[in-house]
């Protein structure tokens, strides 16, 4: 039996944050007041939101508990501030991993002159509490793993026509930033996603030049 591919398209997306105060938020999962009890998560998976952010727009400081928190920046510049004394810039190409353990504060702004634009991956943790932990990988060259999720992100740019095979594993997902791909039959461009189930993953190909974000989930 072959894998179940679950294509969900960009304009299925709920629309949230906070237009007036320069803030544009699409929820790919259930997410605050827009509950959907038949889509809680995929694998390890909560959230997957595309967050835009107006010059001097942000979030103000706000707690997050047992959550694994990872950023990918895709324009502009994020500020990030947390209440364990991290204070860092991320920029395209820079994962940023807040794991929030058994409980952090953190803000998000755009303090540059040019809007911001990121992809914030939430997942949920094998185990409860534990030491709130943030990192920053620069430049991000391979697989970057979550031990804590049992989940591995890895950064796709197929050019068009090349094709990469996915790994296998229980559960994949699949967010494309910026160009088009194919997959089983379906061409995906931004904003798009694909849920895969079933222990082995078919292929990936380029349509144009592309950036994919592809989640390997044990569970």
């Amino acid at each position: 039996m072959g894998p179940v591919i679950e294509v969900r398209r960009a304009d299925e997306r709920q629309h949230g944050g906070d237009p007036e105060a320069g803030i544009d938020s699409r929820h790919a999962f259930s997410f605050g007041p827009h509950y959907d009890p038949d889509n809680l998560r995929f694998g390890a998976l909560i959230a997957c939101n595309e967050e835009r952010l107006a010059p001097g727009a942000g979030f103000a400081e706000h707690p997050h508990s047992h959550t694994e928190i990872v950023t990918w920046v895709t324009e502009g510049e994020l500020t990030h501030r947390d209440s364990t004394g991290h204070a860092r810039v991320i920029r395209p190409g820079d994962v940023q991993h807040l794991s929030a353990a058994a409980g952090v504060r953190h803000s998000e702004r755009n303090e540059g002159a040019v809007p911001l634009v990121f992809v914030q991956m939430w997942l949920a943790p094998r185990a409860p509490g534990g030491e709130p932990s943030y990192a920053v990988v620069r430049d991000l060259a391979g697989p970057y793993a979550v031990p804590g999720a049992g989940a591995t992100l890895r950064v796709l740019r197929p050019a068009a026509g090349e094709r990469t095979a996915l790994p296998d594993g229980p559960f994949r997902y699949v967010h494309v930033v910026r160009g088009e791909v194919r997959l089983a039959g379906d061409t995906l461009g931004p904003g798009d996603a694909a849920r895969i189930t079933g222990a082995r993953g078919p292929e990936l190909a380029g349509v144009t030049e592309a950036e994919v974000l592809l989640w390997a989930m044990e569970s």
